[in-house]
């Protein structure tokens, strides 16, 4: 067994995101993703082959998508974005740190339906 906490400790601001993985079993992988106003690389968009659920912690930060879409995170809210969804960080809260939970699993390319 294995217990820790999702806010406490939070790595120093720094110049690049800090990512830790938390559990990675039977082709799930859980991350902890620490933000201090990073941003994806102008051209850059994820289109990754993994599902990933993602909730944010704290802080804030918007997600872009190439269709033109953005989703503001705050705290509590949360995105479930199949494979190959294209998409970018086109912000995140500077001078305080973003903490997203993003859990992700072998690609099905089907979004969970809305609750």
């Amino acid at each position: 067994m294995q217990t820790g906490h999702l806010l406490q400790p939070l790595p120093p601001l720094g110049p690049d995101e800090s990512l830790d993985t938390l559990l990675a079993r039977g082709g799930v992988r859980i991350e902890r993703i620490v933000s201090f106003g990073q941003s994806s690389p102008e051209d850059f968009w994820y289109d990754q082959a993994e599902d990933e659920f993602v909730v944010l912690l704290s802080g804030a930060a918007t997600l872009r998508f190439d269709d033109g879409r953005d989703v503001v995170l705050t705290p509590g809210v949360w995105v479930d974005l199949p494979a190959h969804c294209r998409h970018r960080v086109d912000a995140t809260a500077p001078g305080q740190p973003t903490v997203w939970l993003a859990v992700f699993w072998p690609g099905c390319g089907e979004a969970l339906p809305s609750p």
